[in-house]
């Protein structure tokens, strides 16, 4: 269980660290201080969710068929290393994370704040920016389910998953301040960019030499 859970962690926190919508809303919500922890939990929730649901549904399917094994593998290895030259070629350019991270204004007596944002609105919203964009269903639901469904122990692939989510999200939030002028530096997400590609070669190579 301990091998497929590292899997899962290295996995997940490659599909996860990427410069995107859901990171910068996070992120934002985190130097606001408006409700960072339950946005990082919903994010988090539905990570484990999503992964969860394809490697039960997907991975038996696929499992079940010796085809399917080597289809599932190898479409696999493709895959990653296709992320790893995503990531390298992202490592060439000069990208940072932006965010709007306007102060709250404050008005009335006593200094009331008149702009922080219900817990409901912020619910629907980190909904709207985890659940609404496409690639996560293909990383999560297609592609976390297809390499989990052939490991050893497919529920320690999902509990690395889901750790590396919440790793993740939780550090977001509770760094935010620390994290905002680095996340914004280019060089920074360069070397995380490297990183990711070097996991995701990395996994490509042990699911290719691994005896089905």
């Amino acid at each position: 269980m301990g091998i497929s859970l590292f899997h899962g962690l290295l996995v997940g926190a490659s599909l996860i660290v990427a410069i995107g919508a859901q990171n910068a809303f996070v992120l934002r919500q985190g130097l606001r201080r408006e409700h960072g922890w339950l946005v990082a939990g919903i994010c988090a929730v539905c990570d484990l969710l999503l992964v969860a649901a394809g490697v039960a549904g997907l991975g038996p399917l696929i499992t079940a068929s010796a085809v399917g094994v080597q289809l599932a593998r190898w479409g696999g290895v493709v895959w990653l290393l296709w992320q790893a030259v995503a990531a390298f070629r992202r490592a060439g350019r000069a990208r940072s994370l932006e965010w709007r991270a306007e102060s709250r204004g404050k008005a009335g007596l006593g200094g009331v704040t008149n702009n922080v944002a219900s817990a409901r609105a912020v619910v629907a919203a980190t909904l709207g920016v985890t659940l609404l964009n496409p690639h996560v269903y293909l990383d999560t639901v297609v592609m976390l389910g297809i390499i989990g469904g052939q490991q050893a122990s497919p529920t320690g692939f999902v509990v690395g998953a889901s750790l590396a989510s919440l790793l993740w999200f939780f550090g977001l939030v509770g760094l935010a301040h620390w994290l905002a002028p680095r996340l914004r530096d280019p060089h920074w997400w360069q070397i995380i960019d490297i990183v990711v590609g070097a996991i995701m070669l990395l996994v490509a190579w042990q699911l290719a030499t691994r005896p089905m």
